[in-house]
C-alpha cells in the first residue's frame, strides 16, 4: 500500500509540474487550440493520442467522453473498429461554472480540460499502448467511469453500412459485426473482440482462385484478438445497463470510486495480437498493466512530443492570429499532430479518418450507423489515396512515421508475388490499387459477378482496372529515405526489385500475346492495357507510369553497387518509352497517356511528371511544358478543385505559380466544417479526412522549399507578403531553418552548413 502511496503522490506531482515542463517550446504552444464552452457531439471532439492509439475527446452535458481506436483493430469483415467509448462522471459536477475550458495542449500531446477548480489530463503513452487520464481538484471528490460498447452483442450490418467493411456495397444475407466479450475481472473492465472464421481473407481466396495457395498467403485476421483493460486507483465495479448515444444504442458497465479525493487516475491498457489461445493474449495484457505505474512514462512521452516539434515547424504570420495565413499554419501543425498520434502504429493512419472518425450521422445524416463506420473500408488500402498522407513526412522529418506504410508493402510483398505466379506464370509483385490488408484486390472492386473468361489478375471494375503503379510512388518515398536521411533500405529492395520486375515481365508477357514481339518498334515497353490514375482509362503509356518507372529506375541505378545489378536496371530503362506530349492552339504539353478509350474519374494524371515525380520542375528544361498543360489542358483545368486528394495546390506549388498556389492553399487549408479546425472533409472520402490533410501539406512545404539536383530553392512559390518561419527537411541529409519577414530574409539556418553553398533564394531582396 505504501508504494501505491507514493506512486499516487508522485502521479498527482506530474500533473501540476507539467505546467512547466518544455515551458520554452514557444513554437507550437501559439497553436494550442482552446475551447471555451461544452461540445454538442462527437463531431465537436478535440483529437489525442500517441503512439498508435488514437482519442477523440469531448465534453457534453457535463460527462467527459472519447473514443478510442488502435491501430490494426480489424474484425473478421475488416472493419476497423473502435475500442469503445469512455464517459466520465465527477460529483460534485466541477463544470457548471463560466471558466470551463478545454484545450489541446501540442506541446504535451494531451487534452487538458479545467473547470470549478478541478484539472483533468488525458494523454496516451508513445511507448506504450496505455491511455492515461489524471484528475485533480482542489477539494475531494467522487467519480464515475464507464465503459461503453455497442457490439454488446452481434449486430446486423444494415443497407449501406458495409462500406465500413471490405463488403463494400454487397453485402452478403446475414452478415454481422460480431460481438465483443466484457467481463468484470478483479475491479476492472475486460473488453476484446476475438475473430472467428470464416472471415473475408478466406471469401477473397475463394473468390480470387487461390485456394491451391491459401496456406501459403499472409492473413493478419487470423486469431486477432484485440482489446484491453479499464481500471483506475481506488475505483470498484459499480453497475451496468443500457443506452443509447446519437444513433446507436449501447451497455455500460461502470467503475466508481471507493471514497472522495483530491486526485484520480484512470487507466486503460490495450492490446493486439495474433494467439492461439485466449489466455496468452491476457497474459500479454497482464505484462502492459504493470507499465501504467512506470514513473517516467509521462516525462518520456512529453519529450517524444517536445522533440517532435522541434524537428520540424511551419509558422505563418505568426503575430496575427486573425488572418487566413496564420490559420493556415496553425492546421498544418494541427494535422501534422493527428499524423504523429499513429507513429508507430502496426499500420499505416488510414486516408479515411486513421484514428479519429466519429458517429457517422454528424457527417451525412443519411449514415445513421455505429460509431464504427467509415467509407471505403477498414482494412482496405487505397494506395492513390495512401501516398498523400505520407509524402509530407520526407520534408517534416517525421521518417519514424513512415514505416507502418514501408512495412505494410513488405509483408504483402510474397502474396502479391505469388498472384502474379498464378494468374500469369512470370515473375514479380502486382500490387492494385484498392488493397486489402492481406495484398490481395478488395473483393467488391476485384468483382463478384464477373465473366468466367475475364483475366483472374485484374479487377473487374472500371474505375481500377490495370492500375498497378501506384505502388512505385511508395518505392520513391522509401528510396528518397535513402537521399533525405541515410536511411537503411535494405530489407525493402526486394520490394521494390519485384514491383519493377512485374512491369517488365508483365507488358513483355501480354505484347506476345497479341502478336510476335514483346517491344515495339524502338525497342520500348507496350504499357497496354494500362491505367492513367482511374481516369483515363485502357491507356497506352500512361504518363504517370512512365515518369514512375524511369525515376524509380534511375535511382535504382544511382543506388546499385553490384555491377550485374545496376546493368540489369539500366537495359530496363532503356526500354522505358518517352512520355508523350501533345500541342494544342500552339502550345506543348504533356498528354496524359498516348492513347486511352475512355475518361473515367477526374485526376490530371498528365501532371504527374511535375509530382511526384519531378520530370519537369523549376530550374529544369522544357518547364514551359508543364506550366502549359496547368494551365491549357481541358481536363487539368476542368478538374481543378481544392477538395480532397485534388493536388492541384501541389502541381501549381511545384511549378513556381505562386498566385495559384496561394489560393489554392487558402481555400484546402482553411479551417474544416467541424469544431476542429483540422477535420477536413468528407470531401470524397470520410471525415476527417487525412489525404486532404495530407495533400494540403505537401502543396505548403513545395511552397516554402524544393530541391532539385543539388540546389535548395527557397521560397519558389511564396507569396512575399506572407512573412513565416520554417524549418524543414531535404536531401543529403539536411535541414534549413529559416524566417521571411516583410520579403526579406533573416537567420538562415542550413544544417550541415556545406550546404549553405546549394540555397537558391527565389525572392530577391
Amino acid at each position: 500500500m505504501t508504494n501505491k502511496i507514493l506512486l499516487f503522490a508522485f502521479s498527482f506531482l506530474s500533473l501540476i509540474l507539467c505546467h512547466s515542463v518544455f515551458a520554452n517550446n514557444s513554437r507550437v504552444d501559439r497553436y494550442n487550440l482552446l475551447w471555451t464552452s461544452q461540445s454538442k457531439g462527437s463531431h465537436e471532439s478535440m483529437p489525442c493520442g500517441g503512439g498508435d492509439i488514437g482519442l477523440n475527446v469531448w465534453v457534453e452535458q457535463n460527462d467527459v467522453l472519447f473514443y478510442f481506436c488502435r491501430s490494426g483493430s480489424f474484425d473478421e469483415n475488416n472493419g476497423f473498429l473502435k475500442s469503445g467509448r469512455i464517459r466520465i462522471k465527477l460529483s460534485p459536477n466541477p463544470f457548471g461554472s463560466r471558466d470551463f475550458t478545454q484545450e489541446l495542449k501540442l506541446e504535451k500531446g494531451c487534452v487538458e480540460i479545467k473547470g470549478g477548480g478541478t484539472e483533468i489530463q488525458i494523454w496516451v503513452d508513445v511507448f506504450r499502448p496505455l491511455i492515461h487520464v489524471e484528475i485533480a481538484g482542489v477539494t475531494p471528490f467522487d467519480i464515475e467511469v464507464f465503459y461503453e460498447n455497442w457490439r454488446y452483442e452481434d449486430r446486423p450490418i444494415r443497407k449501406g453500412e458495409g462500406n465500413a467493411t471490405s463488403y463494400k456495397w454487397v453485402i452478403p444475407e446475414g452478415l454481422v459485426t460480431r460481438k465483443d466479450s466484457v467481463v468484470i475481472e478483479n475491479d476492472a473492465v475486460c473488453f476484446f473482440h476475438k475473430n472467428d472464421s470464416p472471415n473475408i481473407f478466406d471469401k477473397t481466396v475463394a473468390q480470387q482462385g487461390l485456394e491451391a495457395v491459401k496456406s501459403t498467403l499472409y492473413n493478419p485476421l487470423e486469431k486477432l484478438i484485440f482489446g484491453g483493460k479499464l481500471w483506475g486507483d481506488y475505483l470498484e465495479y459499480n453497475r451496468s445497463g443500457t443506452g443509447r448515444y446519437a444513433d446507436t444504442d449501447f451497455k455500460y458497465w461502470s467503475l466508481k470510486s471507493v471514497k472522495s479525493s483530491t486526485y484520480h487516475h484512470v487507466y486503460i491498457a490495450l492490446h493486439t495480437a495474433q494467439e492461439n489461445f485466449l489466455s496468452e493474449w491476457k497474459e500479454d495484457l497482464d505484462s502492459i498493466l504493470v507499465e501504467a505505474y512506470n514513473p517516467s512514462a509521462k516525462r518520456e512521452t512529453q519529450q517524444w512530443w517536445s522533440d517532435f516539434w522541434e524537428r520540424s515547424f511551419v509558422l505563418i504570420d505568426k503575430d496575427n492570429q486573425d488572418s487566413s495565413p496564420w490559420k493556415i499554419g496553425r492546421n498544418y501543425q494541427l494535422f501534422r499532430y493527428m499524423l504523429g498520434c499513429n507513429a508507430y502504429g502496426s499500420y499505416p493512419t488510414k486516408f479515411n479518418g486513421g484514428l479519429f472518425t466519429f458517429d457517422p450521422c454528424f457527417v451525412d445524416t443519411a449514415q445513421f450507423f455505429t460509431p464504427d463506420y467509415r467509407k471505403w473500408g477498414g482494412g482496405t488500402f487505397t494506395a492513390q489515396n495512401q501516398r498523400l498522407v505520407h509524402f509530407p513526412m520526407l520534408k517534416s522529418g517525421d521518417f519514424d512515421m513512415m514505416k507502418p506504410q514501408f512495412d505494410f508493402y513488405l509483408r504483402l510483398l510474397k502474396n502479391a508475388e505469388t498472384r502474379t505466379k498464378i494468374y500469369w506464370g512470370h515473375e514479380g509483385a502486382c500490387f492494385t490499387e484498392q488493397l486489402e490488408n492481406f495484398g490481395l484486390p478488395n473483393p467488391t472492386e476485384y468483382g463478384w459477378k464477373r465473366p468466367e473468361y475475364f483475366d483472374k489478375g485484374v479487377e473487374y471494375n472500371a474505375w481500377l482496372e490495370y492500375q498497378w503503379d501506384t505502388v512505385l510512388e511508395f518505392c520513391l518515398m522509401i528510396l528518397e529515405t535513402k537521399r533525405y536521411c541515410d536511411a537503411d533500405i535494405t530489407a525493402y529492395l526486394p520490394l521494390i526489385k519485384s514491383c519493377l520486375t512485374f512491369f517488365d515481365e508483365h507488358y513483355r508477357w501480354l505484347a506476345e500475346r497479341r502478336g510476335i514481339k514483346s517491344l515495339d518498334q524502338n525497342g520500348h515497353l507496350v504499357l497496354y492495357p494500362g491505367s492513367a490514375c482511374e481516369t483515363y482509362k485502357m491507356a497506352y503509356n500512361a504518363s504517370s507510369t512512365v515518369s514512375a518507372l524511369k525515376v524509380v529506375l534511375e535511382k535504382m541505378i544511382d543506388l546499385s553497387e553490384d555491377l550485374e545489378e545496376k546493368d540489369r536496371w539500366t537495359k530496363m530503362l532503356s526500354r522505358i518509352p518517352p512520355l508523350s506530349l501533345t500541342t494544342r492552339n500552339g502550345k506543348k504539353m504533356i498528354a496524359p497517356a498516348k492513347l486511352w478509350e475512355r475518361i473515367n474519374n477526374e485526376e490530371s494524371p498528365q501532371l504527374y511528371p511535375v509530382f511526384p515525380w519531378r520530370v519537369y520542375s523549376i530550374g529544369k528544361e522544357d518547364l514551359d511544358v508543364a506550366v502549359n498543360t496547368y494551365y491549357h489542358d481541358p481536363d487539368v483545368v476542368k478538374f481543378r478543385s481544392h477538395v480532397g486528394w485534388k493536388q492541384d495546390n501541389i502541381f501549381a506549388a511545384c511549378l513556381g505559380l505562386t498566385e495559384e498556389a496561394k489560393e489554392l492553399t487558402l481555400l484546402k487549408m482553411r479551417d474544416g466544417s467541424f469544431r476542429f479546425p483540422a477535420f477536413w472533409g468528407p470531401g470524397f472520402d470520410w471525415a476527417p479526412d487525412h489525404n486532404w490533410g495530407g495533400s494540403g501539406m505537401i502543396g505548403l512545404q513545395e511552397m516554402l522549399i524544393q530541391t532539385i539536383d543539388d540546389k535548395i530553392y527557397l521560397f519558389p512559390a511564396w507569396p512575399e507578403e506572407w512573412d513565416v518561419h520554417f524549418k524543414l527537411h531535404v536531401d543529403k541529409v539536411t535541414t534549413v531553418e529559416v524566417e521571411l519577414v516583410d520579403g526579406k530574409l533573416r537567420n538562415l539556418i542550413v544544417s550541415p552548413s556545406n550546404r549553405s553553398k546549394d540555397i537558391v533564394n527565389t525572392i530577391q531582396n
